[in-house]
């Protein structure tokens, strides 16, 4: 029934995150209260899965298992970013966007687009009457959600450990995975969209491969703009005339988890083409002659 004016829920579930992320902007503009910002962001995958999935009423095999991942997904995390919030007190995100009510717009826009964006294959599958038989794409692309899931929890878990203690104040996080990756949770988070855009590749036809858009979105999103770009700075800012976070960086990826021993000896050039360690990332690094 749902699928009869808008055959694969595109414009319904534009609608749905405009309003969701309206409510919250407005909460957020009014009050001055951002600490629902992201909570706000990961709930509205939840969202926008379920009611694709009970609106078209087919509950395939396939259906399920997606829209599964997607609300395990984003239960998780919201409710680790709002607890987090909650202990830490302020997003320093929104330091310059309380009082400045079109840059507040601006950033509601941009989470809404990445909402709607990147839960098009989740959305897609959900609006499909094509229900083939489960292949090994499907398995792949589970496997990569869970692999991408376990790490982005794991993660998240040893950094607010890591905070929590009073002996790392001051410090980067090298501990657990981040001795393997500078941003290992970007990499849980990348791998998972991309694993769910995999397992939905049995259904898709035509047009609707340009479901490819969400992953490809978040992938440029994290690597170009609002993710490890910030965090880069902020870390360079801080620590960049400390040897040891000038060594930790130099041997760290900026992404894929690799040893250190091994990144660490690799040519600028071969990390820069394969490993994305993008200029971008040390704009603020303080020059200095390598340390090895």
């Amino acid at each position: 029934m749902g699928t009869v004016i808008d055959s694969h829920f595109l414009a319904l579930t534009a609608i749905i995150t405009i309003v969701y992320q309206l409510l919250f902007f407005i909460i957020t503009a009014l009050f001055k209260f951002d600490k629902v910002t992201d909570f706000a962001g990961s709930t509205n995958f939840v969202i926008v899965a379920v009611l694709t999935l009970v609106l078209k009423g087919s509950w395939h095999f396939r259906q399920i298992i997606l829209t599964l991942f997607v609300v395990l997904w984003g239960l998780r995390l919201a409710f680790f970013l709002l607890l987090r919030i909650l202990q830490w007190g302020e997003d320093r995100r929104f330091d310059e966007m309380r009082n400045n009510l079109g840059r507040l717009a601006v950033f509601w826009i941009f989470q809404a687009v990445w909402v709607w964006a990147v839960s098009l294959p989740v959305t897609v599958v959900n609006a499909s009457d094509r229900n083939p038989f489960l292949k090994a794409v499907d398995l792949i692309g589970w496997l990569m959600w869970a692999v991408g899931f376990m790490v982005e929890a794991t993660a998240d878990q040893q950094k607010l450990t890591f905070k929590k203690s009073t002996e790392n104040r001051g410090k980067w996080c090298n501990a657990g995975l981040w001795k393997y990756t500078r941003h290992p949770n970007y990499f849980g988070e990348i791998l998972l969209w991309w694993g769910i855009f995999v397992a939905s590749t049995p259904i898709l036809k035509k047009a609707e491969w340009l479901v490819i858009f969400g992953p490809i979105f978040l992938t440029l999103l994290l690597l170009f703009i609002s993710g490890i770009p910030l965090l880069e700075e902020s870390a360079d800012k801080k620590f960049g005339n400390v040897d040891g976070y000038r060594l930790y960086k130099q041997r760290t990826s900026p992404l894929i988890p690799l040893p250190p021993e091994i990144y660490g000896k690799l040519p600028a050039w071969f990390k820069s083409a394969f490993l994305f360690e993008f200029p971008l990332y040390s704009r603020n690094f303080p020059p200095e002659e390598q340390i090895w």
